[in-house]
């Protein structure tokens, strides 16, 4: 099965990279641009037999490895 993992900062932890690009989009010419946020999508193939084993495999994986709980949020997505 596939999983995809959104991983975010929390809206209220400080996000340099995201004000970076914000600015550097204005510089651009990009105007009307607020707030911007960004993350990392993680993709993964995982070997379950069903969406709901999947989603906890991959939930544990988040707890212990692939995000900090304490500064950011994430969301999975199961596919197939």
């Amino acid at each position: 099965m596939k999983a995809r993992v959104a991983i975010r900062l929390r809206p209220d932890v400080l996000d340099p990279q995201g004000k970076a690009i914000g600015q550097a989009l204005g510089t651009l010419g990009f105007s009307g641009v607020d707030n911007v946020r960004q993350g990392k999508l993680i993709e993964l193939d995982v070997e379950a037999s069903d969406a709901a084993g999947a989603k906890a495999q991959v939930k544990a994986m988040c707890e212990r490895l692939l995000a900090n709980p304490v500064i950011e949020d994430y969301e999975i997505e199961i596919e197939g």
